[in-house]
């Protein structure tokens, strides 16, 4: 097994936890931690491909860094990945703090809350 067949293993893994994490967890601060590690696994995978394309450029002798374009992307999704979850803990926190509740769950009709 390779490196890059690992890198893209872990990945797929990274995916697939990311996916279970925002299907089956209620809370939203848990939401926001799994959609950031389905991020985190679809960088991954953009940088093994990015390996993979520098494969070919390789063995023509015309280099070793890759493909940029995929490590670019990469880059670029960090930084607005970074952003994202930033504004959603800010909002998370604000949700909290004007209702007193940390998760989204609707209270029964009736009930004052607490």
């Amino acid at each position: 097994m390779t490196a890059t067949t690992l890198y893209g293993l872990c990945g797929a893994a990274l995916v697939g936890l990311g996916l279970y994490g925002l299907i089956c967890h209620p809370g939203a601060l848990r939401k926001i931690l799994a959609f950031n590690l389905l991020g985190g696994g679809v960088f991954l995978l953009f940088g093994v491909i990015a390996q993979r394309g520098g494969g070919a450029l390789t063995a023509a002798g015309l280099g070793t860094d890759g493909d940029p374009v995929p490590q670019a992307l990469v880059i670029t999704g960090l930084v607005v990945a970074f952003a994202a979850t930033a504004i959603a803990v800010a909002l998370l926190r604000r949700l909290a703090t004007a209702s007193r509740h940390s998760t989204l769950d609707q209270a029964p009709p009736g009930d004052p809350g607490p």
